[in-house]
C-alpha cells in the first residue's frame, strides 16, 4: 500500500510497481478525502481493509512524515492489524517496486518488508558510489567474464551472454528476470548482483552489447541459470 500526500503521486508509483509485478495487490492511498493534498486517515484505514482481503498482511510505505503518522494512527486504533499491516522504513518508489516484484515472486509479509527497506541501503550505496555521476559497477563482475569462457560441469557454473536489448537491462528486463529467477529454489547472480533484485540489477548499467555472466547455486542451479540465459538471449520480447 502506497500512503502519499498525493493521489497522483501515489497512483504513479503503483502503476510502475504493476508494470515490474503484474497481478500483484497495489493499493494507492494518496491525498485527503476530496483529493487534495494531503493524507486522510479514512481514506488509508478504507484502503488498509481492502488490503487485508485474502492476503496474509499488508506492507504500507508514505512518501512524508505525516503519511507516516496517519498510518501509525490506522494501526494503534486497531489491535487486530498488529502484525498484519507493518510500516517499511524505505524510499517510496524504490521501496515500492522492490516489495512488488518480491511478493510476485510469493514472498512472505516479512520477505516483503525487507526487500522494501532493502532497496533504501542499495539506493545510498549506487549513490555513494558513483561520487557525483553514475558508474557502471565492474570489479568482481569483470573477474567473472573472465572466467565464464573456462569449461565447468559444476551446478549452476558461471556462463556468458550478450545483452541483446538496445536500451540494456532497464526496469522491464530486470523485472522480468527478477520474477523468473524467484521461481527457482537457487540464488542466481548476474554479474556479481543478487539477480532477484531489480535495483541491484538496474545499478549495474548494462547497456545493449554489454556481456553478462550468469551464475546460479543451489538445488535448482542449473535450472535457474539457464532459464535467465535464455530469457537474456530471447531479448525479453524487446528484440
Amino acid at each position: 500500500m502506497l500512503v502519499s500526500h498525493s493521489a497522483r503521486l501515489a497512483q504513479g508509483a503503483a502503476e510502475l510497481a504493476a508494470q515490474m509485478a503484474p497481478g500483484v495487490l497495489l493499493l494507492p492511498a494518496g491525498g485527503t478525502d476530496d483529493g487534495s493534498l494531503g493524507t486522510s486517515y479514512d481514506v488509508v484505514s478504507t484502503a488498509v481493509d481492502g488490503g487485508l482481503v485474502g492476503t496474509d498482511g499488508v506492507v504500507v510505505l508514505a512518501d512524508l512524515g505525516s503519511a507516516v503518522m496517519t498510518i501509525e494512527s490506522v494501526i494503534e486504533l486497531d489491535d487486530s492489524l498488529e502484525g498484519r499491516v507493518v510500516l517499511a522504513d524505505a524510499p517510496f518508489v524504490e521501496g515500492a517496486v522492490a516489495a512488488a516484484v518480491t511478493a510476485h515472486g510469493g514472498g512472505s509479509l516479512a520477505e516483503v518488508l525487507a526487500s522494501a527497506e532493502a532497496a533504501g541501503s542499495t539506493f545510498a550505496q549506487s549513490a555513494a558510489g558513483a561520487g557525483g555521476g553514475f558508474v557502471p559497477a565492474a570489479g568482481p563482475a569483470d573477474q567473472l567474464a573472465g572466467a565464464a569462457g573456462i569449461e565447468d560441469d559444476s551446478p549452476g557454473a558461471p556462463r556468458a551472454v550478450t545483452l541483446r536489448n538496445p536500451l540494456g537491462l532497464h526496469a522491464r528486463p530486470a523485472a522480468i528476470l527478477a520474477r523468473l529467477v524467484a521461481g527457482y529454489d537457487a540464488k542466481v547472480t548476474i554479474n556479481g548482483v543478487n539477480a532477484a533484485s531489480v535495483l541491484e540489477m538496474m545499478k549495474l548499467g548494462a547497456t545493449g552489447g554489454r556481456e553478462l555472466v550468469i551464475a546460479a547455486e543451489g538445488r535448482q542451479a542449473n535450472e535457474a541459470r539457464d532459464a535467465a540465459l535464455a530469457a537474456v538471449e530471447g531479448g525479453f520480447g524487446e528484440v
